[in-house]
């Protein structure tokens, strides 16, 4: 038998192979259309998870109405009962590209705020939104606004203004579809 190195024809095998990859990988990049001055940020339409969550939660879940131009939903999700309580979450992108979440929850308030807050502070301030009192976080990534009344913790939250975080908890519009009957947390 004619003896044949092994360590030189594995060699060779690699360099023919990646003398064929490398340019088709390079043509399909060329023919492959991509547009960098497409917005990466994808939007979600959350009509309806905000229905599903309305009917299935134990309390009247809050979304915003009438933001402005500019206000971009990212993304929802709803979690039902569990040992930390149902919770519904609703991010946005504001005008600025600044994140905003609304968060709610009828578990355990504390750990909830914390969680969603990114362990924002209580400052001991309030805020008086659309008639309503919220008490006011700062944290070293999120600041936030947060209301509790029958059971349920409302908080909105992010990098966002104080006045962004505010004008998102006036457009909230708490409504329980089974009782059909709204109520302003902000």
């Amino acid at each position: 038998m004619a003896g044949r190195n092994g360590k030189t024809q594995t060699i060779r095998n690699m360099l023919l192979s990646m003398a064929v990859v490398i340019p088709v990988a390079g043509l399909s990049y060329l023919f492959i259309p991509h547009d960098e001055s497409r917005d990466p940020i994808q939007t979600v339409n959350y009509r309806v998870e905000l229905d599903t969550a309305r009917r299935a939660a134990p309390y009247a879940v809050a979304a915003p109405e009438g933001l402005g131009d500019g206000w971009r939903a990212t993304s929802v999700s709803y979690k039902a009962s569990g040992k930390e309580g149902s919770q519904w979450h609703l991010g946005f992108l504001d005008p600025q590209t600044q994140y905003v979440a609304v968060e709610q929850s009828d578990g355990p308030s504390r750990p909830f705020v914390d969680d969603v807050s990114r362990r924002a502070e209580k400052t001991g301030k309030t805020e008086q939104v659309a008639g309503a009192t919220w008490q006011r976080y700062e944290g070293p990534k999120y600041n936030a606004l947060v209301r509790e009344e029958n059971g349920v913790t409302t908080v909105v939250t992010g990098t966002a203004s104080d006045d962004r975080l505010k004008e998102m908890a006036a457009a909230l519009k708490a409504v329980k579809a089974n009782a059909g009957k709204a109520n302003t947390p902000g």
